[in-house]
C-alpha cells in the first residue's frame, strides 16, 4: 500500500512538472496556497467542542493523551480537522458554540458531534443525533460572517478575536459528514435499500449547502467522503449481522456496501459542483480508503485490536452502549469508572467504540495531506487551485 501512495504522488509531480513544462505561465499558479483561515461543517469526527459546549462536556478521560483532560474532542487528542490546522500554520480551531476561551481570528468550527447533513425529526435526547444539522451549521455560518465584520470593525479586544473580511474568500472550507445520515436509517429499523434510496436527498442538501458558501464568497472546498461504518464497534454491537456478512477484515459488510454507495454518488455531486461553480476548487478525498487500509493492515501500520474500542466496558468489541468511554457506577457504595482507557490508545485505533484515537486520527491525516487519495491529486497545501 505504502508502494502505491508513493507511486501516486510521484505520478502528480511528473504531471505537475509537465503541465509548467508545456506552460511555463503556470508555474505562479502552481504556488502553494496561503488559507488564512478554515470554516470546518462536520461531526464528531471534526467537533472540537460544539456539542461540548451546547449540551455538556465530554467526559474525562477524554483528551488525556494531548490536552490532559476534556478539550471538546470525543477522542483521546486531537482530531484529523486538528492536524489540517496544524499543517497550515494555524491554531486549533475553536468551536463556533464556545463562549469560553474562543479565538476566531483564523476560523471557526460549526461541527457538532451527532450532526447530520439531513435534519432529524427527534431530540438529542432521543436518538443521540445533534439537532445543529448540515443546514444550521450554515445558518451559523452566515451570521457569523455578517456579524463579525460588524463587531471587529468596533475595534479594541474585537479586532484580535475575529478574521479580516478577506479570509472568507481566501480561506479552506472543510466538511467530513455524512456518516451519521447512515447510520440514523438503520437505527430507525429501515432495510439497507431505504437507507440507499435516501441518499441522494442527503447530497443534494450537501451540495445547496456548499453552493450557499461559494455565493458567500467562499473558493476552496476540502471535502472528506465518509468511512467504512461497518467497522465500528458500535455499529456491530448494536445493528444486527449474519457471519456470512462479515467481511475478511471482521466489518459488517453491509454498511460498508452502503457507506461506499454515498461516498459514490458523493463523488459524482462534487463532480456536478465543479461544473456548477466553475470558480470553485473542489477536492474530494477517500477518507474511506485510508481508514479501510489502517483496519484492515492494523499490525503492518504498528497498531492492535483494530475492532475494539481502546475506551469503554466489555463485550467482543469493549463497548457497551450503557456503559461508554468515562461512564461510572457505584461499587459497595463508592463511584468507579467503568468505561476505562487502554494502557496505550497510540497504538489502538479506535477510541470509544465511534471515534478514533488521535493516534489513527494522526495516521489517518498523514496519509490524505499529500493529495495521494485525493481527486484532484493535489496536496492541501495547494487545495485553492482549480483544476
Amino acid at each position: 500500500m505504502e508502494f502505491l501512495c508513493s507511486i501516486r504522488l510521484l505520478l502528480t509531480l511528473l504531471l505537475s512538472l509537465l503541465s509548467l513544462s508545456l506552460d511555463p505561465h503556470r508555474a505562479f499558479a502552481t504556488a502553494p496556497c496561503h488559507f488564512p483561515a478554515i470554516f470546518n461543517f462536520g461531526d464528531s469526527n471534526s467537533d472540537t467542542g460544539g456539542l461540548s459546549a451546547a449540551f455538556g462536556q465530554a467526559p474525562q478521560p477524554n483528551g488525556e493523551s494531548y490536552f490532559h483532560g476534556p478539550a471538546g474532542r470525543y477522542s483521546d487528542g486531537r482530531l484529523i480537522i486538528d492536524f489540517i490546522a496544524k499543517s497550515l500554520g494555524l491554531p486549533y480551531l475553536s468551536a463556533y458554540l464556545d463562549a469560553l476561551g474562543s479565538n476566531f481570528t483564523h476560523g471557526a468550527n460549526f461541527a457538532t458531534a451527532g450532526s447530520t447533513i439531513r435534519p432529524q425529526n427527534t431530540t438529542l435526547h432521543q436518538s443521540g443525533f445533534s439537532p445543529f444539522s448540515l443546514n444550521v451549521q450554515f445558518y451559523q455560518f452566515n451570521d457569523f460572517q455578517r456579524r463579525s465584520q460588524l463587531i471587529r470593525n468596533q475595534g479594541g479586544v474585537y479586532e484580535g478575536l475575529l478574521p479580516e473580511a478577506e479570509a472568507f474568500s481566501r480561506a479552506l472550507y472543510t466538511f467530513d459528514i455524512g456518516q451519521n445520515d447512515l447510520t440514523a436509517g438503520y437505527f430507525l429499523n429501515m432495510t439497507t435499500d431505504q437507507v440507499r434510496a435516501y441518499v441522494p436527498d442527503v447530497l443534494d442538501q450537501f451540495k445547496t449547502v456548499v453552493k450557499s458558501i461559494y455565493e458567500r464568497g467562499g473558493r476552496s472546498f476540502w471535502i472528506h467522503n465518509t468511512g467504512p461504518v461497518g467497522c465500528l464497534p458500535y455499529v456491530m454491537d448494536i445493528l444486527p449481522v449474519t457471519a456470512g456478512q462479515v467481511d475478511k477484515v471482521g466489518c459488517a459488510a453491509p454498511f460498508n456496501e452502503v457507506a461506499k454507495y454515498f461516498n459514490l454518488r458523493l463523488k459524482d455531486t462534487v463532480v456536478q459542483l465543479r461544473k456548477d461553480l466553475p470558480s470553485a476548487a473542489l477536492t474530494y478525498v477517500d477518507v474511506y480508503a485510508v481508514k479501510y487500509e489502517l483496519i484492515s493492515q492494523a499490525n503492518k501500520h504498528g497498531f492492535v485490536h483494530p475492532l475494539q474500542a481502546c475506551c469503554g466496558h466489555g463485550g467482543k468489541y469493549n463497548y457497551n452502549k450503557h456503559l461508554g468511554c468515562g461512564s461510572k457506577m457505584k461499587v459497595n457504595g463508592k463511584e468507579m469508572m467503568v468505561g476505562k482507557p487502554c494502557k496505550d490508545p497510540s497504538v489502538a485505533i479506535n477510541w470509544d467504540g465511534v471515534h478514533y484515537t488521535q493516534a489513527g486520527n494522526k495516521w489517518v491525516f498523514d496519509q490524505i495531506v499529500n493529495g495521494a487519495y485525493s481527486d484532484p491529486p493535489i496536496p492541501l497545501n495547494m487545495a485553492c487551485h482549480t483544476q
